[in-house]
């Protein structure tokens, strides 16, 4: 059996897993900014890292897998202007900012449990470590590495430079980066322009802000991954996640602070999975082609031909290579709802098969050989990097076989009782337990009746914006597949079509 190995975004190879302390994995993965609706980018990494954390706990691993909430949502690096996201949603949806937090932190747990992802260990928020973060600071300004001004702290980028290796993860040289900074919000106050913010001082506008040996203000962005991992996992811990739009700054920055903070490397695997793009154009809100959750799971976006069901999303995301770009298109995710379909159509089949092999046959060689190693191959492939993509290849070259198994054009006796309880193993190892895929039929009348409900609301929101088209559109497509709502004096309600 080979043993896991992960590309390490660090050393650009891949390596051999070996954790840290034995039999335990410290695993650290940046979640959202709660400050609006979670959208396909925020699926990606959280498939991904749920495989992974089903894995490492099939291997036997007690896991601790922390994933943050950004709920102080303050961005000023790579040419953004300062801006408390979290503060700007509030006053656009007239809301208290803990408020918006809470309602966007709630359809973020609600998607996550739709895809049937698993809950992490802990779920720290940066405003509930503002304790750690301001302490982490501290640490930093005594060793000599951070300044303030004018109550605002940076981190000192170029002094670290001169003793630590500053772009040892992204490969960014820092003379590039003072070639190529843009002048921000603030810029003056930096002894240089690459330097970061640690803290930042609020102004009278601000909503959210707390006290520190600085004056009233926030913490900056990258701090607050710093501290949260630090307290839960350690100085050092096993395995760093995350987007492959957060290698720099943030992860960059990360790795900066920690190690004046800590002085030691955070993290000795770093892992980011590739971006989504949408009919080959990368997704943005300057594109006009984000799409939201729950208008996936709706087809209420313009771009969608009909909605898709969780799994399907799922099965589709890992049907791709996590370090591979990955491209939504309706005929991709057409296909994928077809192929998992099939998959799921073979496991059933496989689950009622039993062995019972006739008195007079013998075992197709060939065929037997075929059908272990497409279930060792599994094994092999997972441990290579997490690759789900060949993964469900292999599954898919077993479904002709089990189809036939059960309609009799291979007889039970051409493979081996051991090869048949192999293969049987593998798909529910895999299918179900790493994989973490579900058959569509698979929801309960509650889950549907709470998806209901949230397209009804999502409708009800539409219409109050004026916004008919949309509130025209989930109404029709439930219609489609059995479901009329009608609006009533006292609410909107369904009724299932015969």
């Amino acid at each position: 059996m080979s043993e896991l190995k992960i590309y390490n975004t660090l050393t650009r190879k891949k390596e051999a897993f070996e954790s840290l302390y034995p039999g335990h994995v410290g695993m650290y993965v940046c979640g959202p900014t709660v400050s609006g609706e979670s959208h396909l980018g925020h699926a990606r990494p959280y498939i991904t890292f749920d495989v992974v954390f089903r894995y490492l706990q099939h291997l036997g691993y007690k896991v601790r897998y922390v994933r943050n909430l950004t709920d102080a949502g303050h961005f000023e690096e790579e040419g953004r202007e300062a801006e408390d996201k979290i503060a700007k949603g509030a006053i656009l949806e007239k809301l208290e900012p803990m408020e918006l937090v809470q309602k966007y932190t709630n359809l973020y747990h609600w998607a996550m449990h739709q895809f049937n992802c698993l809950e992490p260990s802990i779920e720290p928020t940066a405003t509930g470590h503002i304790v750690e973060q301001i302490s982490m600071i501290q640490k930093i300004i005594e060793k000599g590495y951070a300044y303030e001004v004018n109550g605002s702290v940076y981190f000192d980028v170029k002094k670290y430079a001169t003793s630590h290796q500053y772009g040892i993860l992204s490969g960014r040289v820092l003379e590039e980066l003072q070639a190529s900074n843009r002048e921000l919000e603030n810029q003056g106050e930096k002894r240089n322009k690459e330097d970061f913010a640690l803290w930042k001082k609020a102004p009278p506008e601000h909503l959210m802000r707390w006290p520190s040996p600085w004056g009233e203000g926030f913490p900056g962005w990258h701090i607050e991954c710093s501290a949260m991992s630090g307290k839960y996992l350690g100085k050092q811990f096993d395995i760093h996640g995350g987007g492959m739009d957060l290698v720099f700054p943030h992860h960059e920055c990360e790795i900066a602070q920690s190690e004046i903070a800590n002085e030691e490397l955070m993290a000795r695997y770093w892992m980011h999975n590739n971006m989504i793009t949408i009919n080959g154009k990368k997704m943005g809100k300057s594109y006009n082609n984000t799409i939201k959750l729950t208008e996936m799971f709706a087809g209420t976006n313009p771009i969608l031909q009909q909605p898709f069901h969780p799994m399907t999303v799922r099965f589709f995301i890992l049907q791709t290579h996590y370090r591979s770009t990955l491209d939504f298109s309706n005929e991709g995710l057409i296909a994928a709802e077809k192929g998992l379909q099939r998959l799921w159509a073979a496991y059933n089949v496989l689950q009622q098969l039993q062995y019972a092999p006739g008195k007079n046959g013998s075992i197709n060689e060939e065929l037997d050989k075929n059908v272990q190693d497409w279930s060792n191959g599994c094994k092999e492939y997972i441990n290579d990097d997490f690759n789900t993509a060949k993964v469900l290849a292999n599954l898919f070259e077993m479904v002709p076989v089990i189809n036939s198994l059960k309609g009799g054009q291979i007889k039970m006796e051409e493979i081996s009782e051991a090869t048949f309880q192999l293969m049987k193993d593998t798909w529910q190892t895999f299918m179900v337990d790493i994989l973490g895929l579900q058959p569509v039929t698979m929801a309960d009348s509650g889950k549907l009746d709470g998806v209901i409900q949230l397209l009804v609301d999502i409708r009800k929101e539409a219409k109050g914006k004026k916004d008919y088209a949309t509130s025209d559109k989930i109404r029709q497509q439930l219609q489609q597949i059995g479901i009329l709502l009608k609006d009533e004096k006292d609410g909107t309600v369904s009724y299932t079509i015969e």
